[in-house]
């Protein structure tokens, strides 16, 4: 994982951006940040479920497909309320831009439909916590003002692939993780999540798997069976993850949305950053 400087942005520039033009696509929602850090109350942060126990005297089985995070200062936890009004947890990163004060995640995070695809609402809420570990928030905390994604997904929220957000924080950060766009998704990439459940045994009820600590998986990126643009790795990771990077090539260039199977193995993926879909909205994000 690379972390890199703010001022990266001007001595590298960001992959793809030159290329991208204003969309009328680009949706901005404003969110108000009173009360939102004194919402998220560690009691109420401890409340959230979580997946089961693993078995008495299972061992703990770390590998590839799920193992501990590393510490991160730009990786961290997404609490928000739902549509439906319940406190819930996603993942986002904070990445390289303008204003210092930009992270992305999955548009289901932030905004959903029913179960029936109706009713669309924005969440409310949003609080980010770079680092996250154990009910600590050791490089402090950022209420979300601002949320930017496509329109396609606000109309039709099985659009996969427009499965992706930006998120302008209310102060500015110290470190980011650079970000590309129109790279191959067939690549050597690292997973990165939060999530609060895990299908093995030997993953259940750790930290790591229930919203406490950083989780990680890797491996050769694979594509969604249906053709989609959608990309990832053998990851027993499971919901909390969502809006997690992918990391390749020393930048992130997707976040996990979804899982799908390849030859009967469970995969974690989303989309791939692309100049037509994502860098307008990060763009617009970053000039906030």
């Amino acid at each position: 994982m690379r972390i890199l400087s703010v001022v990266a942005l001007l001595l590298l520039g960001v992959p793809g951006v030159a290329a991208a033009s204003p969309s009328d696509d680009v949706v901005v929602h404003d969110l108000s940040t009173d009360g939102v850090a004194a919402y998220w109350t560690p009691e109420r942060i401890a409340a959230m479920p979580t997946g089961p126990a693993a078995p008495p005297g299972t061992q703990p089985v770390d590998g590839p497909d799920g193992a501990p995070g590393p510490a991160s200062k730009t990786i961290g936890r997404l609490f928000f309320v739902d549509r439906d009004g319940d406190d819930s947890s996603c993942t986002a990163t904070l990445v390289v831009s303008a204003n210092r004060r930009t992270a992305v995640t999955g548009a289901h995070c932030v905004h959903t439909a029913n179960l029936i695809g109706q009713d669309p609402r924005w969440h409310s809420k949003l609080l980010f916590v770079p680092g996250f570990r154990d009910g600590a928030r050791p490089f402090g905390s950022y209420a979300v003002r601002r949320v930017v994604l496509n329109q396609m997904w606000i109309t039709d929220d099985q659009r996969s692939e427009y499965d992706q957000a930006f998120l302008v924080l209310d102060k500015p950060s110290g470190t980011a993780e650079n970000i590309a766009f129109s790279r191959p998704g067939d690549r050597p990439a690292h997973e990165y999540g939060y999530p609060r459940a895990a299908g093995q045994p030997g993953h259940q009820g750790r930290p790591e798997f229930t919203g406490q600590r950083l989780a990680q998986c890797w491996g050769t990126a694979v594509g969604h069976p249906d053709g989609e643009n959608l990309w990832g790795v053998p990851c027993d990771m499971g919901g909390g993850s969502s809006g997690g990077p992918r990391i390749s090539g020393g930048a992130v260039v997707g976040v996990n949305t979804q899982s799908f199977r390849v030859n009967d193995v469970r995969h974690l993926g989303g989309p791939q950053f692309s100049g037509k879909i994502t860098a307008p909205l990060y763009q617009k994000a970053q000039r906030s």
